[in-house]
């Protein structure tokens, strides 16, 4: 790792919505992407000292980028993933995507396929030149949103070669086609395409005014008493002590009203019967999400491949293990141990 790798960044007072586990060390580190914006990331370090320190210099670790919940920052459940990952011996990089976090790029609270998928390639990049990675020993986790981008990331990152998409949504799918995809016709998207246009328009109107791109709002609150039961899931997690931060889109504003545009019009999942790495798909059982995850498990082809239903558990439970321990760790452990080998 050199110095040049280290973000300028105090992490004395900052917030983080999990508690570090006994022996493992994070830093903070920077590293571009190609599209020039620079993505910020926390580095978890394993319980063994000697390596972080470089006192052991044959030994090379297996490595993992995470990402996501999509709208979520990196002391959040990534950060989550990466510490237990890390204390189970991987190390592990939890990245701001581009426009959010500490990330950069302009405007804020943008999204793209494209540039969101270069994000865990860049990912890639950084921890495939680290002094203490194995560049042959590379996976990715994405979680919700984040798990879609992780499976797209597969198919065309021949260095990835093991990746978990956790309680995944595919984005390009629930734009295109609403919720449970209730809304896909081509006269919907229609509607939603001239609504988005039509918000171009004034946003471009406020920006000459030295205004702002119009925000979606983050997850409802107050909750309303006939809120569905996943906006009763998001606000236990984005709106309450246990997953609340100051910088997660979620938790606040939203993003911007015309970040989706790209999502509509583009399909992520296009070549994943092509991913020839290995992949799990992990999902609650009693996720509103499910069926994304099950839906594109179908779409894999190989004998890598591989689908895991936690018993008893919801979209977010998945984000930090809820109210019980339902994030299968060691399971994950197994599976990037026997893949990145």
């Amino acid at each position: 790792m050199t110095d040049s790798t280290s973000a300028k960044i105090d992490r004395s007072n900052e917030h983080y919505t999990f508690e570090l586990t006994d022996g493992v060390t994070r830093t903070t580190v920077t590293f571009r992407n190609h599209f020039g914006i620079e993505l910020v990331g926390d580095l978890y370090w394993p319980k063994d000292s000697r390596v972080k320190q470089g006192n052991d210099s044959g030994q090379k670790l297996a490595a993992l980028a995470i990402s996501g919940p999509f709208g979520a920052v990196k002391e959040q459940s990534s950060g989550f993933y990466a510490n237990q990952m890390a204390a189970r011996g991987y190390l592990a990089l939890a990245f701001d995507p581009s426009y959010t976090g500490e990330s950069g790029g302009q405007p804020r609270y943008m999204n793209s396929p494209d540039i969101n998928t270069e994000d865990f390639m860049a990912a890639v990049d950084f921890l495939s030149v680290c002094d203490k990675v194995d560049p042959e020993k590379i996976g990715i986790i994405g979680i919700c949103g984040w798990g879609g981008m992780a499976i797209n990331t597969a198919a065309i990152d021949t260095r990835v070669k093991a990746t978990v998409a956790s309680t995944m949504y595919d984005m390009s799918r629930v734009t295109a086609n609403g919720y449970f995809d209730s809304a896909n016709s081509s006269v919907a998207r229609n509607q939603t395409r001239k609504a988005l246009m039509a918000q171009r328009i004034e946003d471009f109107k406020n920006m000459q005014k030295g205004g702002a791109y119009k925000l979606g709002g983050g997850v409802v609150d107050p909750l309303p008493e006939d809120a569905p039961y996943f906006v009763k899931d998001y606000h236990d997690y984005y709106k309450t002590p246990r997953g609340y931060h100051e910088r997660s889109l979620n938790s606040n504003g939203g993003w911007n009203v015309t970040a989706s545009t790209s999502l509509l019009n583009t399909k992520m999942l296009a070549y994943a019967d092509e991913i020839q790495s290995a992949v799990m798909v992990l999902h609650g059982e009693k996720a509103h999400s499910r069926y994304f995850g099950e839906d594109a498990f179908k779409r894999l082809t190989g004998d890598n491949k591989e689908l895991v239903i936690v018993p008893g558990a919801s979209h977010t439970d998945l984000y930090d293990g809820g109210d019980g321990d339902f994030i299968p760790f060691d399971r994950l452990a197994e599976f990037f141990g026997e893949y990145l080998k």
